[in-house]
């Protein structure tokens, strides 16, 4: 039971990146190792954000959720979208190819840094726990999340990008940076589970990438 489950976690969690690498086309590139370069820089803008946390967020430990607080924190996210652009900024070739290489590589390094320890040790586990079918979901939520960012930086870093389409764009951006602290607010006020929070998260993250997704097809669309 103990090495099924982990089994069912790790295939949970891991396939969905295996296959969108697969029919992305991108293993046809050879992007294996941008993918990888993704990664690193990944490493670097978390460390930069922790630095910069630890530094001027130091820790809440009141019994009162800190609104204004949180919200400082969430902003920090805009990192992610700086550094999703620096990794497209260095790929040549088609827009599809530089979201996919950048969301994809982006995610697969968050997945093994704040998952693969987790699912290992605890999925092993001789209790059953549905917390890590939860986290092996979740990781599928987020590479949608990269995917939907890393669109986003692509349509409003284009110097052709007609000006009727920028006011949306920045809105889409804005919910994405923003996304994950109004998901927590939420959970908090409402008191959700774990499993209706999950729910709501992959119900927002599937929105936002429904809007994202019609934005971009309206974009290439006009420009080509």
């Amino acid at each position: 039971m103990t090495l099924f489950h982990f089994g069912n976690c790790f295939a949970l969690a891991y396939f969905p990146y295996f296959i969108t690498y697969k029919c992305s086309g991108l293993s046809e590139y050879n992007a294996f190792w941008k993918c990888v370069q993704a990664g690193v820089t990944y490493l670097f803008v978390q460390l930069c954000k922790m630095l910069f946390l630890a530094t001027f967020f130091p820790t809440w430990e009141g019994g009162i959720y800190d609104f204004i607080g949180e919200f400082m924190k969430a902003s920090v996210d805009v990192a992610d979208l700086i550094g999703l652009n620096l990794v497209m900024s260095r790929n040549a070739g088609k827009g599809e190819y530089k979201i996919m290489v950048a969301a994809l590589g982006w995610a697969t390094a968050e997945l093994i840094m704040s998952r693969c320890i987790p699912l290992w040790v605890g999925a092993r586990g001789i209790e059953f726990d549905w917390k890590y079918i939860q986290m092996s979901i979740d990781s599928n939520i987020s590479l949608v999340h990269y995917i939907v960012a890393s669109a986003q930086v692509w349509m409003i870093t284009r110097y052709d990008l007609y000006h009727t389409f920028r006011p949306a764009v920045l809105l889409l951006m804005f919910l994405s940076v923003y996304k994950a602290f109004v998901m927590e607010t939420f959970v908090h006020l409402c008191s959700l589970g774990s499993w209706a929070a999950l729910l709501a998260r992959a119900v927002v993250t599937g929105l936002l990438a429904l809007s994202t997704l019609a934005l971009y097809v309206a974009v290439v669309n006009v420009h080509s």
